[in-house]
């Protein structure tokens, strides 16, 4: 048989609010759409629902700005309060040039504002903020998917990120569960003989980008599942994706 992948998109999840059991939510809707969560499945779900659940989304009014993040703010035409989030969720400020903010986050990633986003994140005065630990996330909602179906599914948390060099902006991974994030071709030959010896390609990330093709930003659509992908399973991590800084030429 040729190869073959497919991408799921549930429809129908209801809005997650603080404390609700998302893996609950995510089992029942798979179900009621009739297509179940099977054995090497990857279920793909986008960090905005994971933050709700864990309660990472915060009231703009209720938040005080320091002197800096008001004369940051100044610089880049944001909101101060939106400011003092991202100050808070960083470990420091990579670049800013006119409204555009990168900053690490304290997970080690390198994104817009730190991850903290209005969309989807429950109305005007509202942001979300990334989870605390995205990888405990995701081997959260794994260990939950096994316990309750019996089954061994990978799991894979979102968000979108920018990228240098292109345009655009992708799914990646913040989150990993139930399976390494990279398929490893080193020290493999390809059809002509040739040994590999740099070539690790980031599933997880591959695996982000695919399941937003059906999930969309407008759709309503927050979990994916991905089926027929062969993946190694394993405890890996997306912190493992994060390149350490004596290897990343660009910091």
């Amino acid at each position: 048989m040729a190869p073959e992948i497919r991408v799921i998109g549930l429809t129908g999840l209801p809005e997650v609010r603080p404390g609700d059991d998302l893996a609950a939510l995510i089992i029942k809707t798979a179900e009621d759409q009739g297509a179940g969560i099977e054995a090497g499945d990857v279920v793909v779900v986008t960090q905005k629902v994971v933050s709700k659940a864990e309660g990472r989304v915060v009231v703009l009014a209720d938040v005080t700005p320091s002197p800096f993040a008001e004369d940051l703010a100044r610089r880049t035409d944001k909101d101060p309060r939106l400011v003092e989030l991202i100050l808070r969720e960083s470990r420091r400020i990579v670049r800013q040039e006119g409204s555009v903010l990168i900053t690490e986050t304290k997970h080690g990633f390198v994104c817009a504002n730190a991850g903290v986003d209005a969309s989807n994140a429950g109305g005007e005065g509202y942001v979300s903020l990334l989870p605390e630990d995205p990888d405990r996330s995701a081997a959260a909602i794994h260990s939950a998917l096994r316990e309750r179906l019996g089954v061994e599914a990978a799991v894979v948390v979102t968000d979108t990120f920018g990228r240098p060099w292109r345009e655009g902006h992708t799914n990646v991974a913040v989150g990993v569960a139930g399976m390494s994030p990279f398929v490893d071709y080193v020290g493999q030959a390809d059809p002509d003989g040739y040994l590999l010896r740099v070539s690790t390609m980031a599933a997880a990330d591959e695996l982000a980008a695919a399941a937003e093709l059906v999930m969309g930003k407008l759709s309503r659509v927050p979990v994916a599942i991905v089926r027929g992908f062969r993946y190694e399973r394993g405890c890996g991590a997306a912190r493992d994706m994060v390149r350490p800084p004596e290897r990343d030429l660009f910091r």
